[in-house]
């Protein structure tokens, strides 16, 4: 049975060495170890986790676990509202660039897979009216990224299934899921 430690903060969060987590913006994880560090006089918890896709190794202290929106994957539940709203052809978007960009930096930072899924499908529906700004085409491969990554992990499948999945999903809103090279090429 793996060490369980929980936040002084919220009771009900706590991880174990092998718990796949999200660390927002950077993608899915694993916990590998919990440890202490001594910095100054103070003796600080600590998770280490592995970031899947740059096999990065992270140290998130116990006090910044909520600062930094560490969070468990998505479960079913969640799981089936994202694909439900990836399949109704409801989306807002902001129409001046400046306002839209900002509002999706703020919901990929959120940590949040639905806000994730919103700025994916709001950049896919504006892109069929004209094409995407450079940082906008990044936004989306970076969406592109994180929903099937994590999806993939939730599900304990391959990436290719849930591209699949979340294919069928758009299109039944006419939307089609970009390939991870199409966006860097467009």
């Amino acid at each position: 049975m793996g060490l369980v430690v929980r936040s002084a903060m919220n009771n009900t969060l706590s991880f174990i060495v092998g718990d796949k987590v999200v660390y927002p913006n950077h993608g899915v994880g694993i916990i590998e170890q919990i440890s202490s560090r001594t910095i100054g006089a103070a003796v600080q918890k600590c998770y280490w986790l592995k970031i899947k896709a740059s096999s990065l190794r992270v140290m998130v202290p116990f006090d910044s676990v909520h600062l930094v929106g560490l969070r468990r994957v998505v479960r079913n539940g969640e799981i089936t509202k994202i694909i439900e709203y990836l399949s109704d052809g409801k989306c807002e978007s902001n129409h001046d660039w400046k306002d839209r960009f900002k509002e999706n930096s703020d919901k990929m930072r959120t940590g949040s897979l639905m806000e994730v899924a919103g700025v994916l499908k709001s950049l896919l529906l504006l892109g069929q009216s004209k094409p995407l700004s450079f940082r906008e085409k990044k936004m989306l491969e970076r969406a592109r990224y994180l929903l099937v990554s994590e999806l993939a992990m939730a599900k304990s499948c391959e990436e290719p299934e849930v591209e699949e999945l979340l294919g069928r999903a758009l299109q039944k809103c006419k939307l089609r899921f970009p390939e991870a090279s199409s966006i860097a090429e467009a």
